[in-house]
């Protein structure tokens, strides 16, 4: 295959991180990812299938100070049910309240190291997109 210059092939996710290895026990699961390995201070998952993008935990030495410029959205048929069983996996609540917008609902969550992460309906919340 030829790649053009400028033309994407894949799309790898980097979240900088305290401990990779760790924070792969929560974030394969999460996402139904295989954690693919670890070298040094990367440690990769990917989705079984190989289709999507993959994640690469980065450790480095700063902590978290703020909050992310950038974050995922998992997109689920019921936020209640995942956002709980994300808490069993390490997640909390940032917030109790079920935000909505734009006829999609959330909820704010952390994963264990305090990076900030959605759990999204996709509209999917009631009949007109509300709950």
């Amino acid at each position: 295959m030829t790649v053009k210059t400028g033309e994407v092939t894949s799309l790898k996710v980097v979240l900088d991180c305290a401990d990779p290895e760790e924070l792969s026990a929560f974030w394969a699961p999460a996402l139904g990812y295989a954690v693919l390995g670890s070298v040094e201070n990367y440690t990769l998952l990917a989705p079984p299938d190989g289709a999507g993008p993959q994640l690469l935990l980065q450790k480095v030495p700063e902590g978290k100070s703020a909050k992310n410029r950038m974050h995922l959205d998992l997109d689920v048929e019921d936020i209640e049910v995942e956002a709980q069983r994300l808490e069993t996996l390490g997640a909390a609540r940032l917030d109790a309240t079920v935000h909505s917008e734009h006829g999609s609902s959330w909820l704010l969550m952390a994963d264990p190291e305090g990076n900030e992460f959605c759990v999204c309906d996709s509209g999917a919340g009631g009949p007109d997109g509300s709950t």
